[in-house]
């Protein structure tokens, strides 16, 4: 009888711990509520048994979420990532060049056709680009990673209605999932899910003192404000796609290896 009511109240908390263990998912999806029920076991009925395999790893594990990501940011660097977010035809989108463009650029022309003022914007050029300190994450129960890839960059905008450049300072966050699979041949793998880009965490910082062109300021942020993390979006998530089998094999392998097995190695501050 003891050992029933030990199972009983294991159960119960099994079940009370389950929505908080529950697969871990980006913030835009819902939880699961449940991972399954308890059934008794009889008198006579015997435990299960369970062989628990040790992961070895090469890397020391309190180095592994640091080296990970230092390999990703130089990842990010080496496939090329500030050139693709230097060269984004953020002009072409403010002013397409024609009335019949469809999509997203078609929408923006007919916005821009009732904002004459945009007119003027001769050019638009993304300067200074830069990757800053990515954030690393691992789910609630240890199988998946997600990265924060924080970018910044400035916006020089050339209009006549002035005698200097308009200069927008921005910065964008994307997020990469990432989990591990094992192939036929038992080997394990890191493969890319979502790349996204955050909701809210695009911040565009203004020019100050220019008063008259408020209207042409307000207009084009709220343009930008649309068009810019798509944009980022799509120069940057191929990048994000390629550069995990240009990563280090034995580092890939003890990443894969420690979120198979549900091993937390990344440490929260």
């Amino acid at each position: 009888m003891l050992l029933v009511g030990s199972l009983v109240v294991l159960c119960g908390l099994l079940a009370q711990s389950s929505a908080q263990l529950a697969y871990p998912l980006p913030l835009s999806y819902d939880l699961p509520t449940s991972v399954g029920h308890c059934r008794p076991l009889h008198l006579d009925q015997n435990l299960p048994s369970y062989t628990v395999t040790p992961v070895v790893t090469t890397y020391p594990t309190h180095l592994i979420a640091a080296n990970f990501r230092n390999a990703f940011s130089q990842g990010l660097l080496s496939g090329g990532i500030l050139g693709f977010l230097e060269h984004m035809p953020l002009l072409s989108y403010v002013r397409p060049a024609g009335s019949n463009a469809g999509g997203l650029v078609g929408v923006i022309g007919r916005v821009i056709s009732s904002i004459p003022i945009l007119n003027n914007i001769l050019d638009i050029k993304v300067t200074n680009p830069q990757l800053l300190e990515l954030g690393l994450v691992q789910s609630y129960d240890f199988h998946r990673l997600y990265v924060t890839i924080p970018l910044g960059f400035e916006l020089k905008v050339n209009t006549p209605l002035i005698g200097r450049l308009l200069e927008f300072a921005v910065k964008l966050d994307l997020t990469a999932e990432i989990y591990a699979v094992r192939d036929i041949q038992g080997r394990s793998r890191l493969v890319i899910g979502d790349c996204i880009n955050s909701p809210g965490t695009l911040r565009i910082t203004l020019p100050k003192g220019l008063n008259l062109l408020q209207n042409l300021i307000d207009s084009l942020t709220d343009i930008l404000t649309k068009v810019i993390p798509g944009l980022v979006q799509g120069v940057v998530c191929p990048v994000v796609n390629g550069i995990l089998s240009l990563l280090d094999v034995t580092l890939m392998h003890d990443v894969a290896e420690l979120l198979l097995h549900g091993v937390q190695f990344v440490i929260k501050a």
